[in-house]
Protein backbone atom coordinates (compact mmCIF):
# COMPACT_ATOMS: atom_id res chain seq x y z
CA UNK A 1 0.00 0.00 0.00
CA UNK A 2 3.01 2.21 1.00
CA UNK A 3 4.04 2.02 -2.80
CA UNK A 4 1.26 2.63 -4.10
CA UNK A 5 0.43 6.06 -2.18
CA UNK A 6 4.10 6.86 -2.95
CA UNK A 7 3.65 6.40 -6.49
CA UNK A 8 0.28 8.51 -6.60
CA UNK A 9 2.19 11.13 -5.18
CA UNK A 10 5.06 11.42 -7.25
CA UNK A 11 2.84 10.83 -10.15
CA UNK A 12 0.56 13.50 -9.47
CA UNK A 13 2.97 16.05 -8.49
CA UNK A 14 5.13 15.35 -12.15
CA UNK A 15 1.66 15.84 -13.68
CA UNK A 16 1.26 19.39 -11.91
CA UNK A 17 4.37 20.22 -13.10
CA UNK A 18 3.75 19.29 -16.49
CA UNK A 19 0.56 20.86 -16.73
CA UNK A 20 1.83 24.34 -15.06
CA UNK A 21 4.66 24.43 -16.96
CA UNK A 22 2.89 24.14 -20.64
CA UNK A 23 0.94 27.21 -18.97
CA UNK A 24 3.84 29.42 -18.40
CA UNK A 25 5.44 28.01 -21.72
CA UNK A 26 2.31 28.86 -23.68
CA UNK A 27 2.16 32.55 -22.00
CA UNK A 28 5.52 33.18 -22.49
CA UNK A 29 4.91 31.98 -26.30
CA UNK A 30 1.92 34.50 -26.58
CA UNK A 31 3.90 37.81 -24.96
CA UNK A 32 7.40 37.39 -26.70
CA UNK A 33 5.53 36.56 -30.10
CA UNK A 34 4.55 40.18 -29.71
CA UNK A 35 8.29 41.06 -29.41
CA UNK A 36 8.95 38.90 -32.37
CA UNK A 37 6.39 40.23 -34.69
CA UNK A 38 7.35 43.82 -34.34
CA UNK A 39 11.48 42.64 -35.16
CA UNK A 40 9.97 41.94 -38.24
CA UNK A 41 7.88 44.31 -38.92
CA UNK A 42 9.52 45.46 -41.99
CA UNK A 43 11.26 42.44 -42.87
CA UNK A 44 9.95 40.27 -45.32
CA UNK A 45 9.75 36.72 -43.61
CA UNK A 46 6.73 34.55 -42.79
CA UNK A 47 4.66 34.48 -40.12
CA UNK A 48 6.90 31.15 -39.61
CA UNK A 49 10.14 32.76 -38.59
CA UNK A 50 9.23 35.01 -35.70
CA UNK A 51 6.89 31.65 -34.33
CA UNK A 52 9.85 29.34 -34.62
CA UNK A 53 12.27 31.83 -33.17
CA UNK A 54 9.72 32.32 -30.34
CA UNK A 55 9.45 28.67 -29.90
CA UNK A 56 13.06 28.00 -28.97
CA UNK A 57 13.61 31.30 -27.14
CA UNK A 58 11.32 30.28 -24.60
CA UNK A 59 12.34 27.46 -22.91
CA UNK A 60 15.10 29.44 -21.60
CA UNK A 61 13.03 31.69 -19.84
CA UNK A 62 11.07 28.36 -18.19
CA UNK A 63 14.31 27.33 -16.80
CA UNK A 64 14.83 30.86 -15.28
CA UNK A 65 11.49 30.90 -13.51
CA UNK A 66 11.27 27.04 -12.60
CA UNK A 67 11.46 27.74 -9.10
CA UNK A 68 8.59 29.53 -9.21
CA UNK A 69 6.94 26.48 -11.36
CA UNK A 70 7.66 24.64 -8.41
CA UNK A 71 6.31 26.65 -6.01
CA UNK A 72 2.66 26.53 -7.89
CA UNK A 73 2.78 22.90 -8.80
CA UNK A 74 3.29 22.10 -4.72
CA UNK A 75 0.73 24.29 -4.22
CA UNK A 76 -1.59 22.98 -6.55
CA UNK A 77 -1.03 19.57 -5.33
CA UNK A 78 -1.26 19.64 -1.52
CA UNK A 79 -4.42 22.02 -1.60
CA UNK A 80 -6.16 19.54 -4.03
CA UNK A 81 -4.57 16.67 -1.61
CA UNK A 82 -6.51 18.74 1.00
CA UNK A 83 -9.81 19.60 -0.08
CA UNK A 84 -10.07 15.57 -1.14
CA UNK A 85 -9.28 14.63 2.20
CA UNK A 86 -6.51 13.08 0.98
CA UNK A 87 -3.89 14.41 3.51
CA UNK A 88 -5.95 12.87 6.96
CA UNK A 89 -6.28 9.25 4.60
CA UNK A 90 -2.23 9.46 4.11
CA UNK A 91 -1.84 10.19 8.06
CA UNK A 92 -3.73 6.99 8.04
CA UNK A 93 -1.53 4.97 6.42
CA UNK A 94 1.34 6.19 8.25
CA UNK A 95 2.26 9.89 5.87
CA UNK A 96 3.11 12.56 8.34
CA UNK A 97 3.33 16.29 6.39
CA UNK A 98 7.04 15.85 7.27
CA UNK A 99 7.45 12.37 4.69
CA UNK A 100 4.76 14.14 2.52
CA UNK A 101 6.78 17.41 2.29
CA UNK A 102 10.33 14.93 1.99
CA UNK A 103 8.66 12.65 -0.79
CA UNK A 104 7.75 16.39 -2.97
CA UNK A 105 11.34 17.90 -2.12
CA UNK A 106 13.34 15.06 -3.16
CA UNK A 107 11.42 14.89 -6.86
CA UNK A 108 11.87 18.72 -7.03
CA UNK A 109 15.82 17.80 -6.37
CA UNK A 110 16.47 15.57 -8.87
CA UNK A 111 13.97 16.93 -10.67
CA UNK A 112 16.72 20.13 -10.39
CA UNK A 113 19.30 17.84 -11.78
CA UNK A 114 17.78 16.83 -14.25
CA UNK A 115 17.34 19.89 -15.86
CA UNK A 116 20.48 21.24 -15.31
CA UNK A 117 22.27 18.05 -16.81
CA UNK A 118 19.53 17.58 -19.56
CA UNK A 119 17.51 20.19 -20.32
CA UNK A 120 19.47 23.24 -19.93
CA UNK A 121 22.41 22.10 -22.62
CA UNK A 122 19.75 21.98 -24.85
CA UNK A 123 17.91 25.11 -24.34
CA UNK A 124 21.53 26.77 -24.00
CA UNK A 125 21.88 25.48 -28.08
CA UNK A 126 18.61 26.64 -28.57
CA UNK A 127 19.13 29.95 -27.32
CA UNK A 128 22.46 30.03 -29.39
CA UNK A 129 20.68 29.48 -32.90
CA UNK A 130 17.77 32.24 -32.05
CA UNK A 131 20.68 35.00 -31.21
CA UNK A 132 22.57 33.74 -34.50
CA UNK A 133 19.17 33.90 -36.72
CA UNK A 134 18.07 37.25 -35.38
CA UNK A 135 21.99 38.41 -35.93
CA UNK A 136 21.16 38.72 -40.00
CA UNK A 137 18.09 40.57 -39.26
CA UNK A 138 19.61 43.34 -37.60
CA UNK A 139 19.01 46.72 -39.40
CA UNK A 140 21.79 48.14 -37.12
CA UNK A 141 25.12 47.10 -37.70
CA UNK A 142 26.91 50.30 -37.81
CA UNK A 143 28.68 48.85 -34.38
CA UNK A 144 29.32 45.16 -34.39
CA UNK A 145 31.60 43.29 -31.48
CA UNK A 146 32.72 39.22 -31.36
CA UNK A 147 34.69 36.84 -29.91
CA UNK A 148 35.96 33.59 -32.11
CA UNK A 149 38.81 31.19 -31.58
CA UNK A 150 41.31 33.87 -33.38
CA UNK A 151 40.05 36.84 -30.90
CA UNK A 152 38.50 39.94 -30.33
CA UNK A 153 36.97 41.78 -33.07
CA UNK A 154 35.30 44.82 -33.26
CA UNK A 155 33.70 47.38 -36.09
CA UNK A 156 32.57 50.57 -35.45
CA UNK A 157 31.56 54.24 -36.85
CA UNK A 158 33.36 57.15 -35.79
CA UNK A 159 31.69 60.33 -36.21
CA UNK A 160 33.32 61.33 -39.64
CA UNK A 161 31.49 58.27 -40.63
CA UNK A 162 35.17 56.71 -41.14
CA UNK A 163 35.25 52.89 -40.12
CA UNK A 164 37.28 51.16 -37.69
CA UNK A 165 37.92 47.79 -37.71
CA UNK A 166 39.82 46.63 -34.32
CA UNK A 167 41.76 43.06 -33.62
CA UNK A 168 42.97 41.78 -30.53
CA UNK A 169 44.61 38.54 -29.93
CA UNK A 170 43.49 38.25 -26.39
CA UNK A 171 41.50 40.01 -23.77
CA UNK A 172 42.97 39.80 -20.18
CA UNK A 173 40.61 41.36 -17.88
CA UNK A 174 40.65 44.57 -19.99
CA UNK A 175 43.74 44.90 -21.34
CA UNK A 176 44.02 43.43 -24.97
CA UNK A 177 46.99 42.22 -25.74
CA UNK A 178 48.48 42.37 -29.78
CA UNK A 179 45.78 44.68 -30.86
CA UNK A 180 45.19 46.16 -34.25
CA UNK A 181 43.49 48.69 -35.68
CA UNK A 182 42.33 49.45 -39.25
CA UNK A 183 40.73 52.55 -40.16
CA UNK A 184 38.92 53.17 -43.31
CA UNK A 185 37.87 55.90 -45.13
CA UNK A 186 34.39 56.70 -46.63
CA UNK A 187 35.15 54.90 -49.56
CA UNK A 188 36.41 51.94 -47.48
CA UNK A 189 40.25 52.60 -48.64
CA UNK A 190 42.88 51.78 -45.81
CA UNK A 191 43.93 54.72 -44.91
CA UNK A 192 45.54 54.24 -41.45
CA UNK A 193 46.83 50.74 -39.34
CA UNK A 194 47.60 51.01 -35.79
CA UNK A 195 50.00 48.04 -34.18
CA UNK A 196 49.87 47.96 -30.27
CA UNK A 197 51.36 45.64 -28.25
CA UNK A 198 49.20 45.97 -25.62
CA UNK A 199 45.83 47.80 -24.70
CA UNK A 200 44.15 49.62 -21.76
CA UNK A 201 40.38 49.50 -22.51
CA UNK A 202 39.01 50.26 -19.13
CA UNK A 203 38.03 53.48 -19.84
CA UNK A 204 36.54 54.75 -23.15
CA UNK A 205 39.74 56.82 -23.87
CA UNK A 206 42.12 53.59 -24.28
CA UNK A 207 45.65 53.99 -23.75
CA UNK A 208 48.01 52.08 -26.19
CA UNK A 209 51.76 51.20 -25.24
CA UNK A 210 54.42 50.19 -27.93
CA UNK A 211 52.13 51.49 -31.05
CA UNK A 212 53.44 51.97 -34.33
CA UNK A 213 51.12 54.31 -36.42
CA UNK A 214 51.05 53.60 -40.25
CA UNK A 215 50.04 56.01 -42.18
CA UNK A 216 48.90 55.48 -46.05
CA UNK A 217 48.48 58.16 -47.99
CA UNK A 218 50.22 59.40 -51.50
CA UNK A 219 53.07 57.77 -49.35
CA UNK A 220 53.46 55.26 -46.12
CA UNK A 221 54.94 56.83 -43.17
CA UNK A 222 55.50 54.92 -40.01
CA UNK A 223 55.78 56.61 -36.47
CA UNK A 224 56.09 55.08 -33.19
CA UNK A 225 54.80 55.99 -30.05
CA UNK A 226 55.17 54.60 -26.75
CA UNK A 227 51.99 55.75 -24.79
CA UNK A 228 49.18 56.34 -27.94
CA UNK A 229 45.41 57.32 -27.14
CA UNK A 230 42.32 56.63 -29.16
CA UNK A 231 38.67 57.69 -28.23
CA UNK A 232 35.63 54.27 -28.54
CA UNK A 233 32.61 53.84 -27.60
CA UNK A 234 33.29 50.49 -26.07
CA UNK A 235 35.05 50.08 -22.63
CA UNK A 236 36.11 46.34 -21.07
CA UNK A 237 32.52 46.43 -19.18
CA UNK A 238 30.44 47.47 -21.82
CA UNK A 239 32.45 44.56 -23.98
CA UNK A 240 31.52 42.32 -21.04
CA UNK A 241 28.32 43.38 -20.50
CA UNK A 242 27.70 42.55 -24.01
CA UNK A 243 28.29 38.48 -23.34
CA UNK A 244 27.09 38.07 -20.12
CA UNK A 245 23.95 36.32 -21.51
CA UNK A 246 23.81 32.97 -19.19
CA UNK A 247 21.01 31.34 -21.52
CA UNK A 248 23.65 30.91 -23.86
CA UNK A 249 25.80 29.06 -21.61
CA UNK A 250 24.83 25.23 -20.14
CA UNK A 251 25.94 24.19 -16.76
CA UNK A 252 27.88 21.35 -18.48
CA UNK A 253 29.58 24.02 -21.02
CA UNK A 254 30.09 26.32 -17.19
CA UNK A 255 32.41 22.97 -15.72
CA UNK A 256 33.85 21.43 -18.52
CA UNK A 257 34.90 24.40 -20.98
CA UNK A 258 35.46 27.05 -18.11
CA UNK A 259 39.32 28.37 -19.54
CA UNK A 260 37.91 27.61 -23.15
CA UNK A 261 35.18 30.45 -22.24
CA UNK A 262 37.70 32.79 -20.26
CA UNK A 263 40.47 32.71 -23.45
CA UNK A 264 37.38 33.48 -25.60
CA UNK A 265 37.03 36.58 -22.92
CA UNK A 266 34.09 35.96 -20.99
CA UNK A 267 34.84 37.35 -17.91
CA UNK A 268 35.75 35.02 -14.62
CA UNK A 269 33.84 36.28 -12.21
CA UNK A 270 30.43 36.45 -14.78
CA UNK A 271 31.35 32.67 -15.19
CA UNK A 272 31.64 31.75 -11.47
CA UNK A 273 28.35 33.84 -10.13
CA UNK A 274 26.69 31.54 -13.58
CA UNK A 275 27.71 28.48 -12.12
CA UNK A 276 26.94 28.84 -8.71
CA UNK A 277 23.68 30.04 -9.74
CA UNK A 278 23.37 27.00 -11.73
CA UNK A 279 24.09 25.11 -9.00
CA UNK A 280 21.63 26.45 -6.46
CA UNK A 281 18.46 25.54 -8.81
CA UNK A 282 18.07 21.76 -7.19
CA UNK A 283 18.54 23.52 -3.71
CA UNK A 284 15.95 26.53 -4.62
CA UNK A 285 13.28 24.06 -6.17
CA UNK A 286 13.47 22.23 -2.76
CA UNK A 287 12.91 25.62 -0.85
CA UNK A 288 9.81 26.91 -2.49
CA UNK A 289 8.51 23.10 -2.08
CA UNK A 290 8.84 23.90 1.54
CA UNK A 291 7.14 27.76 1.75
CA UNK A 292 4.30 25.81 -0.18
CA UNK A 293 3.67 22.90 1.63
CA UNK A 294 4.05 25.68 4.79
CA UNK A 295 1.24 27.32 3.44
CA UNK A 296 -1.05 24.87 2.70
CA UNK A 297 -0.42 21.61 5.12
CA UNK A 298 -0.54 24.48 8.22
CA UNK A 299 -4.14 23.02 8.64
CA UNK A 300 -6.55 20.28 7.26
CA UNK A 301 -9.57 21.94 7.21
CA UNK A 302 -11.08 23.46 3.76
CA UNK A 303 -9.78 26.74 3.31
CA UNK A 304 -10.69 29.57 0.84
CA UNK A 305 -8.03 29.11 -2.26
CA UNK A 306 -8.03 32.25 -3.26
CA UNK A 307 -6.32 33.54 -0.35
CA UNK A 308 -3.76 30.66 -0.79
CA UNK A 309 -3.37 32.24 -4.42
CA UNK A 310 -2.96 35.80 -3.06
CA UNK A 311 -0.19 34.56 -0.62
CA UNK A 312 1.78 32.76 -3.03
CA UNK A 313 1.83 35.68 -5.50
CA UNK A 314 3.36 37.35 -2.72
CA UNK A 315 5.63 34.76 -1.53
CA UNK A 316 7.15 34.88 -5.23
CA UNK A 317 7.67 38.59 -5.26
CA UNK A 318 9.22 38.66 -2.48
CA UNK A 319 11.48 36.01 -3.12
CA UNK A 320 12.23 37.50 -6.66
CA UNK A 321 13.36 40.66 -4.79
CA UNK A 322 15.23 39.57 -2.28
CA UNK A 323 17.23 37.05 -5.36
CA UNK A 324 17.45 40.05 -7.33
CA UNK A 325 18.84 42.30 -4.39
CA UNK A 326 21.56 39.60 -3.58
CA UNK A 327 23.00 39.24 -6.91
CA UNK A 328 23.17 42.99 -6.78
CA UNK A 329 25.16 43.33 -4.15
CA UNK A 330 27.40 40.61 -5.34
CA UNK A 331 27.86 42.54 -8.96
CA UNK A 332 28.15 45.87 -7.10
CA UNK A 333 31.05 43.94 -5.04
CA UNK A 334 29.33 44.93 -1.62
CA UNK A 335 29.59 40.90 -0.79
CA UNK A 336 31.71 38.08 -2.14
CA UNK A 337 29.79 37.26 -5.15
CA UNK A 338 29.40 33.39 -4.00
CA UNK A 339 27.78 34.15 -0.78
CA UNK A 340 25.52 36.67 -3.08
CA UNK A 341 23.96 33.24 -5.31
CA UNK A 342 23.67 31.68 -1.80
CA UNK A 343 22.34 33.88 0.54
CA UNK A 344 18.61 33.26 -0.93
CA UNK A 345 19.20 29.86 -0.56
CA UNK A 346 20.42 29.78 2.92
CA UNK A 347 18.12 32.47 4.38
CA UNK A 348 14.72 30.87 2.96
CA UNK A 349 16.45 27.39 3.71
CA UNK A 350 16.44 27.74 7.52
CA UNK A 351 12.79 29.62 7.27
CA UNK A 352 11.76 26.54 5.44
CA UNK A 353 13.17 24.03 7.61
CA UNK A 354 11.64 25.53 11.21
CA UNK A 355 8.47 26.18 8.85
CA UNK A 356 8.11 22.61 8.38
CA UNK A 357 8.98 21.44 11.40
CA UNK A 358 5.42 23.10 12.77
CA UNK A 359 3.56 21.88 9.96
CA UNK A 360 5.03 18.05 11.12
CA UNK A 361 3.48 18.59 14.69
CA UNK A 362 -0.17 19.35 13.39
Amino acid sequence: MNKILLGYIIINYLKKILIVTSIFYLFGLILNLFQELEFFRDVDESFATPLALTAIYVPSIIIEILPFIIFVSSMWLLINMRDKRELLIFKVYGFSNMKIFFIISLVSFIFGWIVLSFFNPISSVMTKYYEKTKSRYARDVEHLITFNKNGLWIKETLDNSEERIIYAKKDNDGLLEDLTIFVFNQNFDLKEKIVSKQANIKDFDWILSDVSVIKILDEISVNKFEVYKIKSIYNHEKISNLFKNTHTLSFIELITKHEDLKRKGYDKEFLFESLNKMITLPFFLVIMAALASILTMHTLKNAKNFRFILVGIIVCVIIFYFKDLSNALGQTNRIPLIISSWIPVVSLGIFGFIGILQINEK
